[in-house]
């Protein structure tokens, strides 16, 4: 693992690029700007600026019009030749011995004299943003570090350094957040991807991983991305959701809660169901937390996102192959790796290859109780994809067989939706209760009943009991799960409009 200090150099590198001169400008592209140059590099605007506040301070009206005028990529210029000075001031020796809260103040100290010096043309605001923002750059993740500090933001999306896109209230939009060109933006993903140990460039130019607060990162860079580096983040709560969360947004009723939650405590199989964004993960967390203290938990990831809250718990990650193509562990094998830790309960981020034939064995050899997702728009596709996922792991078993198998290793399927509205709900809780003949039957228990939509594009329904008592009804009263019968009353619905 890299010290600080060589984390510092290596993502603050000694040549910065310059920001892409606007068209149209008469400017010319210029070249790399080496860390040790003693020129100052600041944007032509900004320099002109400068030279009539020092000229003339009765001209300083005129420089606060031209400052105002000093374009966007002016500013990154100006940032870049700080980030540049800044770096050249820091003492790489003594980051080591430096607290965090010191080496904050430190920088913002540094780059305070910086601008004094430098004399640029800046208001009390800008000069606090453009230290803020060379902090970021040093300490963070550059110009993303106030979106991850946004609440509000459920996903930020990165199409190349000019276009950035965030998911707020389940509604995408822009921002006029954006780097100072793609190789500003490559630096930023291979900080991300280089904290848990993983690479991304030209041999391998994919790459899934996390941030210190469990958020999902996915990259894609050139050549397969042709419009530059593509940055998907999915955030995750500081504060893990909660059941009531999921009531209060209207995801489902608290009678659905309750039957979910005596399910997991009762020891079900359960596969959480649904598309891309639709809260799968953020389901699978909650209903792991009614997962009793005293079970061992094995939970297995593509990417660590999980959050569970009990004390006996154990992670494990699947790794890529190096660049020789040597070395990764798959899913299967970290599945089949857990059977061998004596886990109560073994918890699947995601089924999504051959790992699903060992997940629905380990599920019928006494782990019950197992939870996962999968990708699905319907209950039926969900089971449809399991029999496809299963001839990836090069079983050739009968399909009679294989459907006797899923039938005795999953009890319930939640079915989770993104609607149009963006609003995220689960639109139904359907049980497996057997076969008949080659088929699969299943039943649902809850379903969310679309009504219309609001003048306001909020979609309308109802959640409802379809008046079916789940055949798991038995086992609930054998674990000493106590629910109200009337909860399958056809009648008792609940309404879901505009929250």
């Amino acid at each position: 693992m890299a010290t600080l200090k060589e984390q510092i150099a290596q993502w603050n590198s000694a040549t910065l690029w310059r920001a892409d001169a606007p068209t149209g400008t008469g400017a010319s592209p210029v070249a790399p700007v080496a860390a040790s140059a003693a020129p100052s590099v600041a944007a032509p605007a900004i320099s002109a600026v400068t030279s009539v506040a020092q000229h003339d301070l009765a001209a300083s009206k005129a420089a606060s019009v031209a400052r105002e005028s000093i374009d966007r990529d002016g500013y990154f210029e100006m940032k870049t030749m700080l980030h540049q000075k800044l770096l050249q001031r820091i003492d790489l020796t003594a980051v080591e011995t430096m607290s965090g809260d010191r080496l904050q103040s430190r920088l913002r100290e540094l780059a305070h004299q910086l601008i004094e010096e430098e004399q640029l043309p800046v208001n009390q605001q800008e000069h606090d943003q453009i230290i803020d923002d060379l902090q970021h750059e040093i300490l963070g993740l550059g110009p993303l570090e106030p979106l991850l500090a946004d609440p509000t933001i459920s996903e930020i999306m990165v199409n190349g350094s000019k276009n950035v896109f965030v998911e707020r209230r389940g509604q995408i939009v822009r921002t006029d957040v954006r780097f100072n060109d793609d190789a500003h933006l490559m630096k930023i993903i291979d900080k991300i991807v280089s904290r848990v140990g993983r690479r991304i460039d030209e041999a391998s130019p994919m790459a899934d991983a996390r941030l210190p607060d469990g958020s999902r990162v996915n990259a894609i860079i050139p050549p397969l991305a042709l419009d530059g580096p593509t940055l998907c983040i999915r955030r995750f709560a500081v504060v893990p959701l909660q059941m009531a969360d999921l009531m209060a947004k209207g995801a489902l009723t608290r009678d659905m809660a309750n039957l979910l939650a005596g399910m997991v405590k009762a020891k079900a199989n359960i596969i959480v169901s649904g598309g891309t964004g639709s809260g799968k993960t953020t389901l699978l967390n909650i209903l792991s937390s009614y997962i009793p203290e005293n079970e061992r938990i094995v939970t297995i990831e593509d990417t660590a996102e999980l959050q569970l809250q009990q004390d006996h718990v154990v992670r494990l990650e699947t790794r890529p192959p190096n660049i020789e193509e040597k070395g990764g562990i798959s899913m299967r094998a970290l599945v089949k790796n857990s059977l061998r830790m004596r886990p109560d309960r073994i918890v699947v981020g995601e089924v999504r290859g051959g790992e699903v034939i060992d997940m629905l064995q380990a599920m019928n050899t006494g782990h019950k109780g197992s939870l996962t997702t999968i990708h699905a728009n319907t209950p039926q596709d969900a089971l449809g994809r399991i029999e496809n996922l299963v001839s990836l792991s090069g079983m050739n078993l009968p399909i009679k067989a294989l459907r006797q198998q899923v039938v005795a290793a999953i009890n319930i399927i939640v079915q989770v939706n993104r609607l149009s509205d963006g609003t995220r709900k689960i639109i139904k809780i359907n049980e497996i209760t057997g076969m008949e003949g080659d088929i699969i039957t299943t039943q649902d228990i809850f379903i969310f009943e679309v009504e219309g939509t609001s003048a306001d594009g909020k979609v309308i329904g109802k959640f409802k009991p379809t008046g079916v008592r789940p055949a798991f009804a038995d086992q609930l009263q054998k674990a000493g799960i106590v629910l109200d019968q009337n909860m399958f009353d056809p009648d008792r619905a609940s309404a879901s409009g505009p929250n």
